[in-house]
């Protein structure tokens, strides 16, 4: 077995523990929440009826102690069953998946457009440092990363959809249109920019002070210098030898961001009405919808956990100076 599969392997073991960890730690915190969910399940006729009450906590296992409660759920997560909504009376995996197009599309979408503009923006003021550019880029990263995301979202509804009407206010579609799938692919767009934008502006601060860290640093490095003794054009020794060990740490930030990135959909998700995740996820909150809750907290755990562990594996790939295990 080589030392990139032994790395692999040893891995896939630290998530599968983070996961356990993830699946314990969440579900107390859930049965830590205020109110009972025996009363929610049981409406109006479980506040007078201790019977009705009883049975229902027997009928959605309530009634077993903590710890039983914890097995049963772990074994049931471990086949991909996450149980049921209370509200909606459907399997949670299947409330999720129904609203994971909607989420990864904004998520990525976001995420491509500040890694690019980012990028771009770097590569360009780390070439003219001192440029009237350069110094308003590190202003206007400044202030796109101190701005609250629910504050560009709703000031992106204010000048974009209700003063200048140029986009729509919120929602995945329009309800009145019934066209063709050019037409509706459209409408999808324009429904996607507002939302976009405005979760991804701070993290297209972000990446593009790091690109423009990465890239004055490698511009610095002696075989840049060496290229361009030998005569190479500008634009290979940029494009070509710097930009490729320049991006690295943009990749592993982009990486690494996953959790913050679907932490800030959601606020983007309630501020623009977009029905993904999220917006199940306020939802369930607010129904004490607690198995959905749970669900949720455990997928998006999932995918932070997954998504760190290929950036760490494409990190390896990408730069064969890493060593499996730490060692150079």
């Amino acid at each position: 077995m080589t030392a990139l599969a032994r790395g692999i392997g040893s891995r896939l073991g630290q998530a599968i523990g983070l996961l356990l960890a993830v699946v314990v730690v969440v579900f107390f915190l859930i049965q830590l929440a205020p109110g009972d969910a025996a009363l929610y399940l049981a409406g109006d006729q479980g506040v007078g009826d201790a019977e009705f009450l009883a049975r229902v906590r027997a009928d959605y296992g309530l009634d077993q102690p903590l710890l039983i409660q914890l097995g049963t759920y772990v074994g049931n997560v471990a086949q991909l069953n996450l149980g049921e909504s209370i509200y909606f009376n459907e399997p949670v995996l299947g409330l999720i998946l129904e609203r994971l197009f909607a989420t990864v599309l904004l998520a990525g979408t976001s995420l491509i457009f500040a890694v690019g503009l980012g990028v771009a923006i770097g590569v360009y003021t780390a070439r003219r440092p001192e440029g009237p550019m350069s110094s308003a880029a590190t202003v206007a990263s400044l202030v796109g990363f101190s701005t609250p995301v629910f504050y560009s979202a709703i000031m992106a509804i204010v000048l974009f959809a209700a003063k200048w009407r140029l986009l729509p206010v919120g929602g995945i579609e329009d309800v009145r249109y019934d066209g063709n799938w050019v037409g509706e692919t459209i409408d999808l767009l324009q429904h996607l920019v507002l939302p976009a934008l405005s979760l991804g502006i701070i993290y297209l601060a972000i990446y593009s002070r790091l690109a423009r860290a990465s890239m004055l640093e490698v511009l610095e490095s002696d075989y840049i210098r060496t290229a361009r003794a030998k005569g190479a054009r500008e634009r290979v020794v940029v494009y070509k030898h710097a930009l490729r060990n320049a991006i690295i740490p943009v990749i592993t930030a982009a990486g690494l961001q996953v959790g913050n990135l679907l932490s800030g959909a959601l606020l983007v998700e309630v501020v623009f009405a977009w029905p993904g995740v999220g917006r199940l996820a306020v939802d369930s909150i607010f129904r004490r919808d607690s198995p959905t809750l749970l669900g949720i907290m455990i997928f998006s755990s999932a995918m932070v956990i997954v998504a760190n562990l290929l950036t760490d594996l494409v990190y390896r790939l990408i730069d064969p100076r890493i060593r499996v295990g730490g060692s150079r």
